[in-house]
């Protein structure tokens, strides 16, 4: 085998083993996308329930109720409809809606890499 031989062999394994990380890099990013938009959704089911159990309506807002609720306390923890506060797998942050439940269309919960067109679910209109 000459050396040009096993320079070529090299260069090709080298470029093969590149387009792997690649793939795996691209693959990574993806299920922390879903990840998120998960969390997102269950979050927003968790927000329907509440709303559904305590007779509430979109749009309106819990903190100006005669008997006041904080709807991110009676979502998350003990007791809650989600056991813990989700966090973005993505190095994202997540900024809750308040005290509004939210209307048809809108996300109580957000991604802050949404911005960037990464962590947003493609249709949420019938959540």
């Amino acid at each position: 085998m000459t050396l040009i031989e096993l320079s070529v062999i090299v260069v090709v394994s080298l470029t093969l083993l590149g387009m792997v990380f690649i793939g795996v890099r691209s693959w990574k990013r993806g299920a922390d996308r879903v990840s998120c938009v998960m969390n997102i959704y269950q979050t927003q089911m968790a927000v329907r329930s509440l709303a559904n159990m305590s007779g509430l309506a979109p749009g309106t807002d819990t903190a100006s109720l005669r008997n006041p609720i904080d709807v991110k306390a009676q979502l998350v923890g003990t007791g809650g409809y989600l056991p813990v506060e989700p966090k973005c797998p993505g190095s994202g942050t997540y900024q809750f809606g308040g005290n509004k439940i939210p209307r048809r269309g809108e996300l109580y919960l957000s991604c802050s890499l949404a911005e960037a067109g990464q962590h947003v679910p493609n249709d949420y209109q019938t959540w």
